[in-house]
């Protein structure tokens, strides 16, 4: 007969060991890189939506561009944090520096209406997303892209997502140089390339040229921008920026990248990250931030890994201008370096287009101008190359089919995530209430004058930018007359450039439908109240919490505590 401590010894080896989700991930991407399995896809469309695997649903489309799409309630309509999954997809494209021609644009207005009821989303990483995309259609929606020189790959899942850049790369007249090229060289050798399918999670990378930083380097895992060292111009360089639930600005190196190098210093960056097991035990501790964040390493370490694994030795840091408080998003009509051409930047609001509205934008590219567009992190499309005497002819035809371009301080400074319409993960409608507010506030302040970034984000995971917004909304739920209802939590005074800040949560929350009334009170103290040229971020500044807080409620009010995410980020979720 077997003793109790011989069955319990039996009964604890026979129990299964659960995988983490860390534990799940990491097993599947061994298993399969999905760049090299598109034929699955191509089973699924002929089987329909039930072939689908659950591996392929809840990580292996992510390798091209796909996520599954939530049923319009949000994570408050499922379970375990997250929302009930529909039968469509979500398929983000990448638009490497932003830059799109006339021709490519008209095939992705085309791809919306034929596949995508009609809309599409510019978002905060340059890309193009759709919604409703069938099982079916997603081979013919792919095929459409690649024959038009654009992908899905690389838009979402562990990899290098859409390298970003200045739109007005190659025209712009105050340029220090054309990173374009660069950026889409950085994409074409990293995104489908089997070295670089697995990385502990995303990876984001952006170079510009820009004096305005309008890239954002600051939030980005790696960031080039412009800098000069013994009369040549090259990049500062910026490593481990990120925002999500645990936000950190990217930390300076003491490093100058010469333009000829800064292709291979991406390439050993991204081999860098993927090298770090301990970024792969959490997939809520997994970025690059995490490194400085929880691994305890420093500027001097990083650089120090980064060399050693470079042919050539990196240049002690040049000289940079740090921009202050500018509009970063080339709005407007603005002057090119050649003489007689301008670019024109349409603020659109959301990033909401609609097919029509693509396809109807690439005829006026081809008449206004070389027929070259470009999409900006700001959500908003810029013509470049027009003729500075059509330019104003543009700016008419362009509000004939309801694009604006000489917006609003509201309007042109609004940011929004995708929201509850269509994220598994939002808590809160988005893009609709943004344009509700922004119509609220035209109307209540029409008087006010001063530059805005108000962003707009459906939960705590920070896709619509919120930690760096004057005025960040950031979604919650609260119960009103006894059912739940959407609110948002305000963080105030998100900064970049030379007053980089994460914005402050100042502890108050409020019905959605009290926002504008809210962001009205609070924007009628400053202006009553501000200093000669004191900027909104400099009247936060001098402003404790509980100043700004009854500022915002009209009323002195005991502080609400900022809740965490009720569960993890899919990886493809938050850009």
């Amino acid at each position: 007969m077997r003793s109790k401590d011989t069955k319990k010894d039996t009964m604890s080896q026979s129990v299964e060991v659960k995988e983490t989700k860390a534990q799940r991930a990491e097993r599947l991407k061994r298993e399969k890189n999905p760049w090299e399995a598109f034929n699955d896809v191509r089973e699924f469309a002929r089987e329909g939506r039930g072939s689908v695997t659950p591996e392929w649903a809840s990580l292996y489309f992510k390798w091209w561009g796909i996520y599954t799409q939530g049923d319009g309630a949000g994570v408050t309509g499922g379970k375990g944090g997250e929302g009930v999954t529909t039968e469509y997809f979500m398929m983000r494209v990448g638009i490497p520096n932003g830059i799109v021609s006339a021709a490519q644009l008209r095939t992705l207005g085309g791809i919306s209406r034929k596949y995508g009821r009609n809309l599409a989303d510019i978002t905060v990483r340059q890309a193009i997303q759709y919604h409703w995309l069938t099982t079916e259609s997603l081979p013919e929606v792919v095929a459409e892209l690649e024959a038009i020189g654009l992908s899905p790959k690389g838009t979402c899942g562990d990899v290098v997502r859409n390298v970003t850049g200045c739109p007005l790369a190659g025209v712009a007249a105050d340029e220090l140089m054309d990173a374009a090229p660069i950026a889409r060289e950085i994409a074409q050798l990293l995104s489908g390339n089997a070295e670089f399918y697995n990385l502990p999670r995303k990876f984001k990378f952006s170079v510009s040229g820009c004096p305005d930083w309008c890239n954002h380097p600051e939030i980005n895992d790696v960031a080039l921008t412009p800098a000069r060292r013994d009369g040549k111009v090259g990049f500062s360089l910026r490593v481990a920026g990120g925002l999500s639930n645990e936000p950190h600005l990217a930390v300076k190196l003491d490093a100058f990248v010469l333009p000829e190098q800064a292709v291979a210093v991406a390439k050993a960056a991204a081999e860098l990250f993927r090298d770090q097991l301990a970024l792969r035990e959490s997939r809520d501790r997994a970025r690059m931030k995490y490194l400085f964040t929880k691994e305890g390493w420093t500027a001097e370490k990083f650089l120090a890994e980064l060399q050693s694994r470079l042919a050539f030795k990196l240049l002690p840091a040049g000289e940079e201008v740090v921009p202050d408080e500018i509009a970063r998003d080339h709005a407007g009509i603005r002057p090119q370096r050649k003489p007689g051409l301008s670019s024109v930047g349409v603020s659109v609001i959301n990033g909401r287009l609609t097919g029509e509205q693509l396809e109807q934008v690439a005829e006026l590219a081809e008449k206004f101008s070389s027929g070259s567009l470009r999409t900006t992190i700001s959500q908003n499309l810029i013509f470049v190359d027009v003729p500075t005497e059509k330019a104003r002819e543009l700016v008419e035809e362009l509000g004939k089919i309801g694009l604006r371009v000489d917006g609003s301080n509201f309007w042109r400074g609004t940011v929004a995530c995708t929201g509850s319409e269509f994220c598994k993960l939002a808590i809160t409608e988005t893009k609709g209430f943004t344009r509700w507010v922004v119509g609220e506030m035209e109307d209540r302040l029409p008087e006010f004058d001063q530059q805005l970034k108000l962003h707009v984000t459906g939960c705590p995971n920070g896709c619509g930018q919120h930690w760096i917004a004057d005025i960040g909304l950031e979604g919650k739920k609260v119960k009103v007359d006894g059912k739940l209802a959407d609110a948002y939590y305000f963080c105030l005074g998100g900064a970049v450039g030379q007053h980089a800040s994460i914005a402050r949560p100042v502890g108050y929350r409020c019905a959605a439908t009290e926002v504008p009334a809210a962001i009205e009170r609070l924007l009628r103290h400053y202006l009553a109240g501000r200093t000669a040229g004191e900027s909104l971020r400099g009247w936060f500044g001098r402003h404790t919490n509980d100043e700004l807080r009854a500022q915002l409620a009209g009323e002195a009010l005991a502080p609400v505590e900022r809740d965490l995410p009720a569960a993890r980020v899919p990886h493809g979720v938050a850009e």
